[in-house]
């Protein structure tokens, strides 16, 4: 089972390592990521596998959003995902 996250706001130093390092801690495995700097804004998404996670997809997007406050972080299951872009 595979979570898309993303991450969008004001840029600055260390962004995606602690996204990356709140991900590890809950056991959630990043498998593709990509980002963007626009002007002073960052925005980022990112694919992890939930497999073996230690949480719910609740519990991590609000301890990923407590690594990173001042980011507005989303964190959806990917057949919620999938569904909701399916033509």
């Amino acid at each position: 089972m595979k979570a898309v996250v993303t991450v969008i706001g004001k840029d600055m130093v260390g962004i995606l390592a602690k996204v990356a390092t709140a991900c590890a801690d809950k056991n959630a495995n990043v498998s593709d990521v990509t980002q963007s700097v626009l002007d002073t804004y960052f925005a980022m998404v990112m694919v992890i596998d939930i497999d073996k996670m230690t949480c719910q997809v609740s519990e991590l997007r609000d301890y990923i959003a407590a690594a990173v406050p001042e980011m507005q972080v989303h964190v959806m299951h990917e057949d919620i995902f999938n569904s909701m872009h399916r033509i």
